[in-house]
């Protein structure tokens, strides 16, 4: 393998290995100092991330607002307070090394608050911001306020020439970078466009040698890309290096960082990621944010696959299709479906699915008694995670709310990544993951259990492994 050169990263040459941020709690303060310490780009995750008392102890997050307007601002202030938290803790064990980075997602609620409050909060800590999950306009403005470097993700030339034509081109001095995150192999939350397609996966070098190319007519000729998603090893990906055409590349990872000791998730994760298989993660579109996702396609996730199926479209007056009357609902109100999905109700319901709840689609979902209590709590205890939710329909844009019917296809993704986060039974909520991940049980460095150091995993890399 070619070998791997220092590249000036947020203001300092370092190796060009960069810590993926991931979402709550996935990597921290702790995660992200060993990174730059190590010589690298840590990043913290700055998504509701976690403060701790003065023994150590996590702070939980309690709500005690009556309206979700009250446990919005709760929010974000807990968002704040952990994002300085965390940028003290990498500080600290980085040593002064390295690089650090934050890790917001735009789409999150809060998101332009929260970042002011923390880079206000941990002046000189943080380097550099790394933002994706939309279409960030705003974050070339909010750094050039603070002094930092900028790292859009985004999935697409056409995505980055829009940021670029309506924000990025007047801060373009502090654009530290460009991270491509291929919509097919990353974990977590993706940039497919409505021109892509899903189930036809394509080749990231020709969509990383067209963002160049758009690059170098803005003059970025020498302004690095990350490659993101389904990096493992770089031997793989040796004629990236040094390669004219690409220009400068750094490599960004999310998936393999999980397994080392200075992660931050439970060991109970830990331990479940070298038993999971090729194809065990799947593209899905049930996140509330309405983006696609890719996640371990455990019993949380095959729960909601069936809530999905046991779906039929319904009309509140019988029509020439819907002649078929249904009783929904505790007080047992008529709605109309077809003959045939009337005998789909029946079936579901004499196996125990006797709830039904209406979605904004016109379309009624069998779930147990159980889970429409478990939905319609978690509803009525937003607290505005996203800046927008399809589950909740609260909207931080417009009073509050979408105006449309909560949608309960979909979860509460602020409840299911924090319990997973802190200890929570993996099997039985959302655990994203890079399409690469079977490989943990393949790779001869993990055997025998092994969980390495940052450091010796940057160390393996280097040599190309």
């Amino acid at each position: 393998m070619k070998p791997l050169k220092p590249m000036t990263i947020s203001g300092r040459e370092v190796l060009p290995l960069v810590e993926g941020g991931k979402g709550i709690a996935v990597s921290n303060g702790e995660s992200a100092g060993a990174w730059a310490a190590a010589g690298a780009v840590g990043t913290f995750s700055a998504v509701n991330a976690d403060s701790y008392d003065a023994d150590g102890n996590r702070v939980p997050m309690i709500y005690t607002g009556t309206t979700r307007t009250e446990r919005h601002r709760e929010l974000v202030a807990y968002g704040i307070a952990g994002g300085i938290n965390q940028a003290r803790m990498a500080h600290d064990v980085s040593g002064g090394a390295g690089r650090i980075h934050m890790n917001v997602l735009w789409e999150m609620g809060g998101a332009e608050a929260v970042l002011e409050g923390v880079l206000q909060g941990a002046r000189g800590l943080i380097h550099g911001v790394t933002c994706g999950a939309g279409m960030p306009y705003r974050v070339a403005q909010i750094a050039a306020r603070h002094g930092v470097y900028y790292y859009p993700i985004v999935s697409s030339v056409r995505a980055f020439k829009a940021l670029w034509k309506r924000s990025y081109s007047r801060v373009a001095d502090l654009l530290g970078g460009v991270v491509y995150e291929d919509p097919w192999l990353a974990g977590g939350h993706n940039g497919l466009s409505n021109t892509d397609a899903p189930a036809e996966p394509e080749a990231p070098y020709g969509r990383v040698r067209a963002l160049r190319d758009a690059m170098r007519e803005m003059g970025l000729g020498e302004t690095p890309i990350f490659m993101a998603g389904g990096v493992w090893n770089l031997q793989e990906w040796s004629d990236w290096i040094d390669n004219p055409e690409l220009g400068p590349i750094a490599f960004q990872l999310g998936t393999r960082p999980l397994l080392t000791r200075e992660s931050p998730i439970p060991d109970s994760w830990k331990a479940r990621l070298p038993r999971l298989q090729k194809g065990d993660v799947v593209l899905h579109r049930y996140s509330p944010t309405g983006f696609y996702a890719s996640a371990v396609r455990n019993a949380f996730l095959r729960e909601l696959e069936a809530r999905n199926e046991r779906q039929i479209p319904y009309a509140r007056a019988a029509d020439d299709t819907h002649t078929a009357p249904l009783e929904v609902g505790q007080r047992r109100r008529v709605v109309y479906v077809t003959p045939a999905d009337a005998e789909k109700a029946e079936a579901w319901r004499a196996e125990g699915y006797t709830s039904t709840m209406r979605t904004p689609d016109d379309t009624l979902i069998f779930i147990t008694p159980d889970k429409a209590t478990e939905i319609v709590t978690h509803q009525q205890e937003c607290m505005g995670c996203l800046s927008a939710c399809l589950f909740s329909n609260w909207n931080q844009a417009q009073d509050g709310t979408t105006v449309k019917r909560p949608d309960p296809r979909s979860f509460c993704i602020q409840k299911t990544l924090q319990n997973i986060a802190h200890g929570g039974d993996v099997d039985h909520e959302l655990m994203f993951a890079g399409h690469n991940v079977y490989r943990f049980g393949e790779d001869p460095f993990y055997a025998d259990g092994f969980v390495p150091t940052v450091q010796q995993l940057v160390d393996r890399l280097l040599t190309g492994a």
